[in-house]
């Protein structure tokens, strides 16, 4: 797992270094600024005939700035630096490092250049072989105003490089939210820990590729207990793959009951139900309603499919309820809402199979509607064993939020219910944050644009069901199963192209998913 801060979190980190550990802000500064020099020198190349433009701002990130532009000078390559303010504003350590670089440019006039920013001083800016976005640190919030504004504009309009000193300015630290202004960064140095405004919302398409910088934070530090939000990497998912043994059947290695489809949304259960098969079941069941019966059994020949009564709207009806309670004893867990509709006879038998089974369940699309019903706190009490799958839009129903701030804060609304509910809670998205009930958030780190099409999260929900079924712990189960199903995204999008891909490519690209992450 990598750890993942918020702007508070990182700010944390720089005072308990300098004041419990002694570490000097001016080394932690050097150490920035040097790593941004090095970046910069790997972008680029040789100093021949290379130029440097860094843009400072007032504070620490343009103390940082700063210190880089003293190491390419010292390499040999040309540095202009343009103050946003007078470098009389600098204070601290970023003023420190400001009359250190001035002493220098007093024998170096032609190579190591200041300038005070005006509309005119852009104009006749010398072409650079890469800019430095040195402007605003990860403690910038809320809208850039002028002189920065149009400086972040002049910038996107270059056509050369742009690394990003710690965040692009412009964008938000924590939440990855930029106003109507933020520097489009082609790479980002950030230091000592990845922030998670680097990975949400606009902050993911501003950075660019992102480098992390090792300042010297002590390892007490950087590995706090008291950090709850990490990334999920590839080792971590394969550490949690369910075993299977020399002596294994199929009805060792997991089998699921799904209750899903309903008249127009058949493709919905067969997904679910072929990815949980793909996904390592040993045997999935499938319950649906009789009028969709005959399409489901024709095309699914590796699922036992059973037929339900039907509500004349050719959903399931409520006196299939018996039937069902007997087939989830049989299961290692239980898939309620792909396709399922919002029949209110149905809903009602989905509600019953909640307050009176104790079984595993993972909860999608239309189910989702009751458990808004039923609330995140009367959930918690329930203890019930559950893995909610919904997007912004289904969440917002269970939280009571507006969709648009569950999208702006992801992973604070992730790490809310699942400590409301006492379950886990995969927040579908870009990227998916999963919740658990002990306030850990696992960002995904897999997946592409091309997988928001119709489908997507079926599958989704059938890995997941299909890990837990296998003997995979919860939390495991969750953010393995995100991490799979984007991996498999990734890889039909090398195969299609990310425009191309459809619900049934992502089913069809698992097994090269799993055989990646099990032979590394």
């Amino acid at each position: 797992m990598q750890t993942l801060v918020s702007a508070e979190e990182m700010r944390w980190c720089d005072a308990t270094t300098i004041r419990k550990f002694g570490v000097p802000g001016l080394v932690l500064m050097e150490h920035a600024g040097r790593g941004v020099a090095d970046d910069a020198r790997r972008i680029i190349g040789l100093p021949t005939n290379s130029s440097v433009l860094i843009f400072c701002g007032k504070g620490n990130n343009g103390g940082d700035g700063l210190v880089a532009a003293r190491h390419l000078y010292n390499a040999g390559y040309r540095v202009n630096v343009v103050f946003l303010n007078s470098p009389r504003q600098f204070s601290g350590d970023a003023l420190t490092n400001f009359k250190m670089l001035d002493k220098l440019r007093s024998g170096a006039r032609e190579s190591l250049v200041f300038k005070s920013y005006s509309r005119s001083v852009l104009g006749r800016l010398p072409n650079p072989s890469i800019i430095i976005d040195a402007i605003f640190g990860t403690g910038f919030s809320g809208e850039v105003q002028r002189p920065a504004r149009d400086v972040i504009d002049w910038i996107n309009k270059q056509d050369v490089p742009v690394l990003a000193v710690d965040i692009p300015s412009g964008v938000d630290g924590t939440t990855g939210q930029a106003g109507h202004c933020a520097v489009r960064a082609s790479h980002t140095a950030t230091f000592g820990l990845l922030k998670t405004g680097l990975l949400c919302n606009d902050g993911q398409d501003r950075a660019g590729h992102v480098h992390l910088i090792d300042i010297g934070f002590p390892k007490s530090v950087s590995a706090s207990a008291s950090f709850k939000t990490f990334r999920v990497e590839e080792e971590d998912v394969r550490r949690a793959l369910p075993q299977r043994t020399s002596t294994s059947n199929k009805y060792s290695v997991g089998k699921i009951f799904v209750l899903a489809g309903s008249r127009g949304f058949t493709g919905a259960a067969y997904l679910c139900s072929l990815a949980a098969l793909r996904s390592g079941a040993g045997a999935v069941m499938l319950g649906t309603p009789e009028s969709v019966y005959p399409i489901l059994a024709r095309r699914l020949t590796e699922v036992i499919v059973r037929p339900l009564p039907s509500t004349a709207d050719g959903s399931i009806a409520l006196g299939a309820y018996e039937e069902i309670r007997e087939k989830s004893g049989w299961a290692d867990c239980i898939v309620l809402g792909p396709g399922l509709s919002t029949n209110a006879e149905t809903l009602q038998l989905v509600r019953m199979l909640i307050e009176k089974h104790a079984g595993k369940f993972v909860i999608d699309a239309d189910a989702l509607r009751v458990i808004g019903e039923i609330g995140l706190s009367r959930l918690a009490r329930m203890k019930r064993q559950m893995i909610l799958t919904p997007h912004s839009g289904e969440y917002a129903r269970i939280i009571g939020q507006t969709s648009k701030m569950i999208d702006l804060k992801r992973i604070e609304m992730a790490r809310k219910g699942g400590l409301l509910g006492k379950t886990t809670v995969v927040l579908k998205g870009g990227p998916t944050a999963t919740g658990t009930k002990k306030g850990i958030v696992y960002l995904n780190s897999t997946g592409n644009p091309g997988m928001a099409t119709v489908g997507s999260g079926d599958v989704l929900t059938g890995i997941i069901a299909s890990l837990w079924a296998q003997g995979a712990g919860e939390e495991e189960a969750a953010y393995s199963g995100v991490f799979l199903h984007g991996l498999a995204g990734d890889l039909a999008a090398e195969a299609y192209g990310q425009r191309s891909i459809i619900a049934q490519d992502l089913i069809d690209h698992l097994p090269g998913a799993l055989r990646r992450i099990e032979q590394r």
